[in-house]
């Protein structure tokens, strides 16, 4: 063990007696600290109900030409499942289906109605009421992309959720001098909208 106070001797060229450095001192360290990062913005959810649709920032995933949902999908409809457990105001989804142009019209018509179905059946299974989803495939008629591109036709294959008919508060509220908020009315309607189809009519065909 080498003592707590030592003395270390340095001979410096050009000097007659040696330097004597002795004792312990204390080296301060001048400059601002390392700037501590940011911690990165949270994800966005998955799914999210806004206004009159539930929207999803993930596509549910087929088989090819197919209208078997892949096992990759099956959290995705897991949570919106239980956003539409967790939201009871919504009280109907018409679930769509839709493909890009490529292909034949028809065969577009009928998988894209396969596919709403399959979501459909789908949420049933996991706990959501039959009444309350209706499905319906739009072929190509609805694109939100341009279908000339690899990158449009992509965008145009895909499911929506759409709320056709939800409960809506109206409230009538009064402000007093002090700025309290007081509600002197409240009105509870349900809205729907004027093209849904019926669940009958929506599972007559496979």
């Amino acid at each position: 063990m080498f003592p707590v106070r030592a003395i270390l001797l340095v001979s410096l060229i050009g000097c007659a007696k040696p330097v004597i450095f002795q004792g312990q001192s204390t080296l301060a360290i001048v400059g601002e600290p390392p700037a501590v990062p940011e911690p990165p913005p949270p994800e966005p959810p998955r799914v999210e109900v806004r206004d009159n649709r539930i929207e999803i920032h993930e596509k549910i995933q087929f088989e090819v030409d197919k209208a078997a949902i892949l096992a990759v999908s099956f959290g995705l409809l897991n949570e919106i499942a239980s956003v539409i457990q967790k939201n009871p105001h919504i009280k109907r989804i018409r679930i769509e289906g839709h493909a890009s142009s490529e292909g034949e019209a028809r065969h577009n018509q009928h998988l894209s109605d396969a596919r709403a179905k399959a979501v459909m059946r789908y949420l049933t299974e996991h706990g959501i009421a039959r009444d309350a989803l209706v499905a319906k495939g739009f072929g190509v008629d609805r694109p939100i992309a341009d279908n000339a591109t690899e990158q449009g036709r992509e965008r145009n294959r895909r499911v929506e959720f759409n709320i056709v008919e939800q409960d809506v508060t109206m409230k009538k509220v009064e402000i007093d001098k002090t700025g309290t908020e007081k509600v002197i009315e409240e009105n509870k309607q349900t809205l729907k909208a004027s093209d849904v189809t019926s669940p009958t009519k929506a599972t007559s065909a496979n």
